[in-house]
């Protein structure tokens, strides 16, 4: 799979915009605030329908504007495809592939496979618990169209459970309704679990390779998921706790609390690691991450780096550098002091200013 092109107008900072990448290394570089990762938001959107930031559609349609359009061109199997993205400012966004309107997200996965890695990333570890399952989610969802399906029904069921937690302060004879809810929850929740638990089993076999490399050879690290509750004590917890979340007017249990950390033998990095060994830790999660998509989808992703190397020493700048040399790999960065001596490794690089791109 190779993107080959990516038309936007109306979308962030830019009017127009339209770029043809290499098939290998390309590099965006440019001060901040030009531009640069509203690149790979759209390059991220079309491939998923959703932002790596979380962003609203309306939040990233030009201000003034009522409307945004993404179209990308690819390749995959050697076969050529499209991908439109349509942002409304108050309705939902419309998507088509090869000029056919999909009416499901999980339509469009299987086509691409986008691995993003950006300095939030690094910081994984000593952020919140949100920051990490929304990396679960993320690579989930693209690697397993039931896991959109599971995730998207669970909070379906959630916001309606917290909105009926709501409603029950002024008409109590809806509290028999809850139940409804619980067995979705659970069903659903269930299924989130079962497979974020297989999800890092899976990298946990991965990490001692990449994280060695990093490390020397002197720390073996491994992941624990952490779910907040049971399955089999899911729903009975919900009924359990329904009090106290009439109190707090939402869900105090299931998948939506859960957590993962990262071990050096017994210790925990959230809590004893260094920067440093964070920092390893995060980047060896990426570098397995990678490596299970190549094992799962037969194919190599495409990577997305964004302003990543500057927060990496130069060895780990390196090892993560030589580490996809044969991806599609898209960079940016806000000069190119990282890659002096090396430019023959990198096949395109342009220069982003003020929602303005210039290949050199």
């Amino acid at each position: 799979m190779k993107i080959k092109q990516l038309e936007v107008s109306e979308f962030r900072n830019y009017e127009t915009l339209s770029v043809k990448f290499d098939e290998k290394v390309n590099i965006l570089y440019g001060d901040n605030a030009q531009g640069k990762t509203n690149v790979l938001e759209a390059i991220y959107l079309c491939g998923t329908t959703k932002s790596h930031k979380g962003s609203k559609d309306k939040e990233m349609i030009r201000i003034s504007k009522e409307e945004a359009h993404i179209r990308m061109m690819i390749e995959k199997a050697e076969i050529p495809h499209r991908i439109d993205m349509h942002l409304k400012k108050n309705k939902a966004k419309g998507a088509a592939i090869d000029g056919v309107p999909i009416k499901r997200s999980s339509d469009l996965f299987g086509l691409l496979h986008i691995v993003f890695f950006s300095p939030e990333d690094l910081s994984m570890l000593k952020n919140g618990p949100g920051e990490r399952r929304r990396f679960l989610d993320l690579e989930l969802c693209q690697l397993d169209k039931m896991y959109l399906y599971y995730l998207g029904n669970y909070n379906r069921a959630l916001n309606q459970r917290n909105n009926l937690l709501k409603q029950i302060g002024f008409k109590k004879e809806l509290a028999d309704t809850i139940g409804v809810w619980d067995a979705q929850l659970a069903e659903y929740g269930t299924a989130l679990m079962r497979a974020r638990e297989q999800f890092i089993d899976e990298l946990n076999e991965l990490l001692p390779k990449t994280n060695a490399k990093l490390s020397g050879g002197k720390e073996e690290l491994y992941i624990k998921y952490e779910p907040n509750v049971s399955e089999k004590e899911f729903e009975i917890k919900l009924k359990r706790n329904l009090e106290r979340d009439l109190v707090l007017k939402s869900t105090s249990c299931g998948p939506h609390r859960d957590d993962i950390s990262f071990y050096v033998e017994d210790n925990d990095l959230k809590l004893y690691g260094s920067q440093g060994q964070q920092r390893t830790a995060a980047l060896s999660l990426k570098l397995a991450e990678i490596e299970l998509v190549r094992e799962k989808i037969k194919e190599n992703p495409i990577l997305l780096l964004d302003d990543v190397l500057s927060e990496l020493d130069r060895n780990r700048q390196t090892y993560l550098l030589e580490s996809i040399t044969d991806l599609q790999t898209i960079i940016t960065c806000t000069g190119l002091e990282e890659f002096i001596g090396d430019r023959k490794k990198y096949h395109k690089i342009f220069h982003v200013v003020n929602g303005m791109i210039q290949e050199q």
